[in-house]
Protein backbone atom coordinates (compact mmCIF):
# COMPACT_ATOMS: atom_id res chain seq x y z
CA UNK A 1 0.00 0.00 0.00
CA UNK A 2 1.04 3.35 -1.13
CA UNK A 3 2.09 5.22 2.46
CA UNK A 4 1.60 8.73 1.42
CA UNK A 5 1.64 11.51 3.89
CA UNK A 6 1.25 15.36 4.11
CA UNK A 7 4.27 16.92 5.60
CA UNK A 8 4.58 20.64 6.76
CA UNK A 9 7.93 22.38 5.31
CA UNK A 10 7.20 25.93 6.63
CA UNK A 11 3.58 26.84 8.53
CA UNK A 12 1.27 26.58 5.84
CA UNK A 13 3.13 25.10 3.31
CA UNK A 14 2.85 21.42 2.74
CA UNK A 15 4.03 18.35 0.61
CA UNK A 16 2.34 15.36 -0.21
CA UNK A 17 5.21 12.33 -0.36
CA UNK A 18 4.25 9.24 -2.23
CA UNK A 19 6.86 6.57 -1.08
CA UNK A 20 8.94 5.65 -3.06
CA UNK A 21 8.82 8.02 -6.09
CA UNK A 22 8.35 5.22 -8.76
CA UNK A 23 6.07 5.10 -11.87
CA UNK A 24 2.77 6.94 -11.14
CA UNK A 25 4.20 7.47 -7.70
CA UNK A 26 4.62 11.59 -7.87
CA UNK A 27 4.75 14.30 -5.23
CA UNK A 28 2.28 17.36 -4.62
CA UNK A 29 1.93 20.27 -2.13
CA UNK A 30 -0.46 22.62 -0.84
CA UNK A 31 0.26 26.51 0.28
CA UNK A 32 -2.44 28.20 2.54
CA UNK A 33 -3.52 31.51 2.57
CA UNK A 34 -2.03 32.53 6.08
CA UNK A 35 -5.37 34.80 7.00
CA UNK A 36 -7.64 31.69 5.83
CA UNK A 37 -8.40 32.49 2.18
CA UNK A 38 -8.17 29.53 0.14
CA UNK A 39 -5.49 27.36 -1.00
CA UNK A 40 -3.58 27.05 -3.66
CA UNK A 41 -2.64 23.09 -4.88
CA UNK A 42 0.44 22.22 -6.56
CA UNK A 43 0.15 19.36 -8.71
CA UNK A 44 -2.58 16.28 -8.37
CA UNK A 45 -1.79 12.44 -8.64
CA UNK A 46 -2.52 9.24 -11.05
CA UNK A 47 -5.59 8.29 -10.16
CA UNK A 48 -8.88 9.00 -8.19
CA UNK A 49 -8.05 7.30 -5.04
CA UNK A 50 -4.74 8.72 -4.79
CA UNK A 51 -6.08 12.12 -5.07
CA UNK A 52 -9.29 11.89 -2.92
CA UNK A 53 -6.85 10.84 -0.28
CA UNK A 54 -4.26 13.94 -0.95
CA UNK A 55 -7.05 16.93 -0.98
CA UNK A 56 -8.49 14.98 2.38
CA UNK A 57 -5.25 15.49 3.78
CA UNK A 58 -4.99 19.08 2.79
CA UNK A 59 -8.13 19.76 4.05
CA UNK A 60 -7.57 18.40 7.60
CA UNK A 61 -4.13 20.31 7.57
CA UNK A 62 -5.97 23.60 6.27
CA UNK A 63 -8.87 23.09 8.61
CA UNK A 64 -11.13 22.69 5.49
CA UNK A 65 -10.00 25.85 3.62
CA UNK A 66 -11.50 25.96 0.33
CA UNK A 67 -9.18 24.88 -2.60
CA UNK A 68 -9.25 28.30 -4.87
CA UNK A 69 -6.39 27.40 -7.54
CA UNK A 70 -4.65 23.95 -8.76
CA UNK A 71 -1.18 24.71 -11.00
CA UNK A 72 0.09 21.72 -12.85
CA UNK A 73 3.76 21.61 -13.24
CA UNK A 74 4.04 19.63 -16.48
CA UNK A 75 1.56 17.61 -18.26
CA UNK A 76 2.21 13.85 -16.99
CA UNK A 77 -0.41 11.99 -15.49
CA UNK A 78 0.95 11.32 -12.25
CA UNK A 79 0.74 14.95 -11.63
CA UNK A 80 -2.65 15.45 -13.82
CA UNK A 81 -5.12 12.61 -14.30
CA UNK A 82 -6.60 13.88 -10.79
CA UNK A 83 -7.27 17.54 -11.78
CA UNK A 84 -10.60 15.65 -12.01
CA UNK A 85 -10.95 15.38 -8.61
CA UNK A 86 -11.19 18.99 -7.70
CA UNK A 87 -13.93 21.04 -6.51
CA UNK A 88 -15.49 22.23 -9.80
CA UNK A 89 -14.68 26.01 -8.23
CA UNK A 90 -11.30 25.47 -8.58
CA UNK A 91 -9.10 27.18 -11.49
CA UNK A 92 -6.51 25.28 -12.46
CA UNK A 93 -3.65 26.76 -14.06
CA UNK A 94 -0.85 25.35 -16.32
CA UNK A 95 1.66 26.54 -18.84
CA UNK A 96 -0.12 26.41 -22.23
CA UNK A 97 2.44 23.56 -23.62
CA UNK A 98 0.89 21.80 -20.27
CA UNK A 99 -2.63 22.10 -21.79
CA UNK A 100 -2.14 21.34 -25.01
CA UNK A 101 -0.25 18.18 -23.91
CA UNK A 102 -3.37 17.32 -21.17
CA UNK A 103 -5.45 17.29 -23.90
CA UNK A 104 -3.55 15.31 -26.29
CA UNK A 105 -2.34 12.65 -23.89
CA UNK A 106 -1.04 9.51 -25.57
CA UNK A 107 -0.96 7.57 -22.18
CA UNK A 108 -4.64 7.99 -21.18
CA UNK A 109 -5.89 7.39 -24.86
CA UNK A 110 -4.29 4.16 -25.44
CA UNK A 111 -3.44 3.35 -22.34
CA UNK A 112 -0.64 0.85 -23.64
CA UNK A 113 0.06 -2.49 -21.29
CA UNK A 114 3.51 -1.56 -20.32
CA UNK A 115 3.18 -1.13 -16.52
CA UNK A 116 2.30 -3.79 -14.04
CA UNK A 117 0.24 -3.30 -11.76
CA UNK A 118 -1.52 -1.02 -14.19
CA UNK A 119 -2.85 1.78 -12.58
CA UNK A 120 -6.56 2.35 -11.87
CA UNK A 121 -7.57 4.84 -14.89
CA UNK A 122 -11.69 3.46 -14.83
CA UNK A 123 -13.15 6.75 -13.49
CA UNK A 124 -10.01 9.17 -14.62
CA UNK A 125 -11.80 12.12 -16.83
CA UNK A 126 -9.23 14.76 -18.71
CA UNK A 127 -9.62 18.15 -16.68
CA UNK A 128 -7.00 20.90 -18.51
CA UNK A 129 -5.87 24.02 -17.09
CA UNK A 130 -8.77 26.71 -17.31
CA UNK A 131 -6.02 29.20 -17.51
CA UNK A 132 -2.38 29.16 -19.05
CA UNK A 133 0.55 31.18 -19.29
CA UNK A 134 3.92 31.09 -21.02
CA UNK A 135 6.67 32.62 -18.82
CA UNK A 136 5.79 33.48 -15.38
CA UNK A 137 2.60 34.34 -13.09
CA UNK A 138 2.52 35.09 -9.63
CA UNK A 139 -0.58 34.04 -7.46
CA UNK A 140 -0.95 35.79 -4.09
CA UNK A 141 -2.82 34.16 -1.57
CA UNK A 142 -3.51 37.04 0.92
CA UNK A 143 0.13 37.92 1.97
CA UNK A 144 1.97 34.90 1.00
CA UNK A 145 3.31 35.05 -3.13
CA UNK A 146 3.70 32.20 -4.62
CA UNK A 147 5.72 32.67 -8.49
CA UNK A 148 4.80 30.17 -11.07
CA UNK A 149 8.06 30.06 -13.29
CA UNK A 150 9.30 28.55 -16.67
CA UNK A 151 12.70 28.03 -17.22
CA UNK A 152 12.31 29.50 -21.09
CA UNK A 153 13.33 26.10 -22.68
CA UNK A 154 11.97 22.45 -23.20
CA UNK A 155 13.55 20.52 -19.94
CA UNK A 156 11.72 17.79 -18.54
CA UNK A 157 8.42 18.62 -21.12
CA UNK A 158 8.18 21.65 -23.16
CA UNK A 159 5.72 22.85 -20.11
CA UNK A 160 7.73 22.67 -17.14
CA UNK A 161 6.86 25.41 -13.96
CA UNK A 162 8.23 25.48 -10.77
CA UNK A 163 6.45 27.06 -7.75
CA UNK A 164 8.56 29.16 -6.24
CA UNK A 165 7.63 30.84 -2.32
CA UNK A 166 10.55 33.88 -2.40
CA UNK A 167 9.98 34.79 1.47
CA UNK A 168 9.82 31.19 2.56
CA UNK A 169 12.71 29.98 0.28
CA UNK A 170 10.70 27.02 -0.49
CA UNK A 171 10.99 25.53 -4.44
CA UNK A 172 8.28 23.02 -5.76
CA UNK A 173 10.09 21.79 -8.31
CA UNK A 174 8.01 19.46 -10.66
CA UNK A 175 9.97 17.19 -11.74
CA UNK A 176 12.90 18.82 -13.09
CA UNK A 177 14.12 16.77 -9.68
CA UNK A 178 14.14 13.15 -8.89
CA UNK A 179 15.13 12.45 -5.69
CA UNK A 180 16.86 8.77 -5.20
CA UNK A 181 15.10 7.55 -8.84
CA UNK A 182 16.28 7.83 -12.21
CA UNK A 183 15.57 10.82 -13.90
CA UNK A 184 13.28 10.98 -17.07
CA UNK A 185 13.21 13.34 -20.26
CA UNK A 186 11.50 11.47 -22.88
CA UNK A 187 8.96 13.95 -23.88
CA UNK A 188 11.09 16.90 -23.27
CA UNK A 189 14.99 17.41 -23.85
CA UNK A 190 18.41 16.06 -22.70
CA UNK A 191 19.97 19.04 -23.49
CA UNK A 192 17.38 21.35 -21.73
CA UNK A 193 16.91 19.23 -18.40
CA UNK A 194 20.78 19.94 -17.98
CA UNK A 195 20.47 23.48 -18.37
CA UNK A 196 17.75 23.72 -16.00
CA UNK A 197 20.04 22.59 -13.21
CA UNK A 198 22.02 25.59 -12.92
CA UNK A 199 18.60 27.81 -12.92
CA UNK A 200 17.27 25.62 -10.04
CA UNK A 201 19.74 26.33 -8.04
CA UNK A 202 19.72 30.11 -8.61
CA UNK A 203 16.65 30.43 -6.34
CA UNK A 204 19.13 29.20 -3.18
CA UNK A 205 15.87 27.72 -2.02
CA UNK A 206 15.62 26.28 1.56
CA UNK A 207 13.55 23.92 1.18
CA UNK A 208 12.87 22.01 -2.27
CA UNK A 209 10.02 19.58 -2.60
CA UNK A 210 11.18 17.47 -5.89
CA UNK A 211 8.29 15.91 -8.15
CA UNK A 212 9.55 12.29 -6.83
CA UNK A 213 11.26 11.26 -3.96
CA UNK A 214 11.81 12.85 -0.35
CA UNK A 215 11.53 16.58 0.31
CA UNK A 216 15.81 18.24 0.49
CA UNK A 217 17.49 20.75 2.62
CA UNK A 218 18.30 23.51 0.38
CA UNK A 219 22.14 22.70 1.16
CA UNK A 220 21.60 18.70 -0.10
CA UNK A 221 20.23 20.37 -3.47
CA UNK A 222 23.40 20.93 -5.37
CA UNK A 223 25.00 16.62 -4.68
CA UNK A 224 21.24 15.88 -6.25
CA UNK A 225 21.90 18.23 -9.15
CA UNK A 226 25.18 17.22 -10.08
CA UNK A 227 24.20 13.93 -9.90
CA UNK A 228 21.64 14.36 -12.38
CA UNK A 229 24.10 16.25 -14.33
CA UNK A 230 26.22 13.33 -14.57
CA UNK A 231 23.18 11.09 -15.18
CA UNK A 232 22.65 13.67 -18.25
CA UNK A 233 26.10 13.51 -19.10
CA UNK A 234 26.20 9.80 -19.51
CA UNK A 235 22.87 9.86 -21.75
CA UNK A 236 24.64 11.67 -23.97
CA UNK A 237 27.51 9.58 -24.17
CA UNK A 238 25.76 6.78 -24.07
CA UNK A 239 23.93 7.56 -27.10
CA UNK A 240 26.82 9.73 -29.49
CA UNK A 241 28.38 5.95 -28.68
CA UNK A 242 25.31 4.01 -29.64
CA UNK A 243 24.54 6.22 -32.62
CA UNK A 244 28.44 5.81 -33.98
CA UNK A 245 28.30 2.33 -33.47
CA UNK A 246 24.98 1.75 -35.44
CA UNK A 247 23.39 0.63 -32.08
CA UNK A 248 19.40 1.11 -31.67
CA UNK A 249 18.52 3.13 -28.46
CA UNK A 250 17.71 -0.61 -26.27
CA UNK A 251 20.77 -2.38 -27.89
CA UNK A 252 23.05 1.04 -26.49
CA UNK A 253 21.33 0.84 -23.46
CA UNK A 254 22.22 -3.10 -23.08
CA UNK A 255 26.08 -2.56 -24.27
CA UNK A 256 25.81 0.42 -21.54
CA UNK A 257 27.08 0.34 -17.56
CA UNK A 258 24.95 1.84 -15.61
CA UNK A 259 27.59 2.34 -12.72
CA UNK A 260 26.73 5.00 -9.87
CA UNK A 261 23.30 5.04 -11.86
CA UNK A 262 22.54 1.38 -11.37
CA UNK A 263 21.27 1.70 -7.40
CA UNK A 264 18.65 4.52 -8.89
CA UNK A 265 14.55 2.78 -9.35
CA UNK A 266 13.29 2.56 -12.53
CA UNK A 267 17.02 2.38 -14.33
CA UNK A 268 15.10 0.98 -17.79
CA UNK A 269 14.41 4.32 -18.24
CA UNK A 270 17.66 4.44 -19.80
CA UNK A 271 16.02 3.54 -23.19
CA UNK A 272 13.66 6.18 -22.94
CA UNK A 273 16.09 8.71 -22.06
CA UNK A 274 18.44 6.92 -24.85
CA UNK A 275 15.41 7.58 -27.56
CA UNK A 276 14.87 11.34 -26.23
CA UNK A 277 18.59 12.03 -27.26
CA UNK A 278 18.95 9.64 -30.41
CA UNK A 279 15.70 11.76 -31.45
CA UNK A 280 17.50 15.32 -30.22
CA UNK A 281 20.61 14.55 -32.53
CA UNK A 282 18.73 13.29 -35.34
CA UNK A 283 16.21 15.92 -35.48
CA UNK A 284 12.91 13.54 -35.34
CA UNK A 285 10.75 13.52 -33.00
CA UNK A 286 10.22 10.61 -30.49
CA UNK A 287 8.26 7.51 -30.89
CA UNK A 288 6.18 6.71 -28.08
CA UNK A 289 5.43 3.43 -28.68
CA UNK A 290 8.45 2.20 -30.03
CA UNK A 291 10.32 3.80 -26.93
CA UNK A 292 7.81 2.36 -24.37
CA UNK A 293 8.41 -1.62 -26.22
CA UNK A 294 11.97 -0.79 -26.29
CA UNK A 295 11.94 0.00 -22.26
CA UNK A 296 9.79 -3.50 -21.40
CA UNK A 297 11.98 -5.28 -23.78
CA UNK A 298 15.67 -3.82 -22.06
CA UNK A 299 12.96 -4.60 -18.46
CA UNK A 300 12.66 -8.16 -19.43
CA UNK A 301 9.22 -7.55 -18.88
CA UNK A 302 6.29 -4.56 -18.13
CA UNK A 303 7.95 -1.76 -15.84
CA UNK A 304 6.88 -2.26 -11.84
CA UNK A 305 4.14 0.15 -11.03
CA UNK A 306 3.23 0.46 -7.21
CA UNK A 307 -0.71 -0.14 -6.38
Amino acid sequence: MNEAALSEIVPGVHAWVQPDGTWWLNNAGAVADPDGGGVLVIDTCATTARTRRFLAAVDAATGGAPVRMAVNTHLHGDHTYGNHVLPASTVVVSHAATREGVLDDPILRDRPPVWSPAPDWSDTAVRPADATFTDAMTVHLGRRRVDLLHPGYTAHTPGDVVAWLPRERVLFTGDLVFHGGTPLVFMGSVAGARRSLEWLASFGAAHVVPGHGAPLAGDALEAVLADHDRYYRFIEETAARGRAAGLSPVEAARAADLGPFAGWSDAERIVLNLHRAYGEAEGRALDLRAALADAVAYNGGPMHCAV
